[in-house]
């Protein structure tokens, strides 16, 4: 019985912090108002909030991964990285991603072509033996040694890369909400709760 007590003064704290946002605040905001305008977005496919969780997904982890030359191994830190990728993504089940494989310009067009593929499925191929669901990770792309960082035609490791990026919504969740992404979003409402709260009380000791 204390628990559920708990719990309802837990989400009446939330849903009073909603109360005091105006009309209009970004979708990224975690307060139960937004979380419907966040439901209705992905609904309609709004490209604004593909943008924004975009924004936030490289914001919040790194998004590319670097190889040795000539190879599609993962090293230990790209591995760690896409470590980060992975527990992100799965945040986000609405959310699909799309992984992009680059070379250096050493080598054949062609070649370079085909090794950028190698890297790119080396790097979707371990986020889903981490997780991720194979649908959610659109078909991977090389744009071989076309998109250099560096401007170089010796050999350069931050051209030899995988970028990870976000790419649309799951069409089998655009009409719905599901519990797995209801739960997360409960959970984002009383984390944001807690924090509100901590920031109030530490004010009115302040004051």
């Amino acid at each position: 019985m204390l628990k559920k007590s708990a719990l309802i003064l837990s989400f009446a704290a939330v849903t009073g912090a909603c109360a005091d946002k105006e009309a209009g605040e970004p979708l990224e905001s975690r307060y139960f108002g937004s979380a419907t305008l966040q439901n209705a977005a992905i609904a309609s496919g709004d490209p604004s909030y593909k943008v924004q969780l975009a924004n936030r997904f490289a914001a919040e982890v790194p998004s590319m991964i670097t190889f040795d030359f000539d190879s599609a191994r993962l090293d230990e830190s790209a591995r760690l990285i896409l470590d980060q990728q992975a527990d992100w993504i799965k945040q986000f089940p609405e959310v699909r991603f799309k992984v992009f494989g680059h070379t250096d310009s050493v080598g054949s067009e062609s070649y370079n072509k085909f090794l950028g593929l190698r890297r790119a499925r080396a790097a979707v191929t371990y986020l889903v033996r981490h997780g991720i669901s194979r649908k959610r990770l659109e078909a991977v792309v090389s744009f071989g040694e076309t998109q250099p960082l560096i401007v170089t035609d010796q050999r350069e490791r931050r051209n030899r890369r995988t970028v990870t990026e976000v790419s649309g919504f799951v069409q089998s969740r655009v009409n719905t909400l599901d519990g797995r992404y209801a739960e997360i979003i409960y959970r984002d409402y009383i984390e944001s709760a807690v924090a509100e709260r901590t920031l109030t009380h530490e004010s009115a000791l302040e004051d």
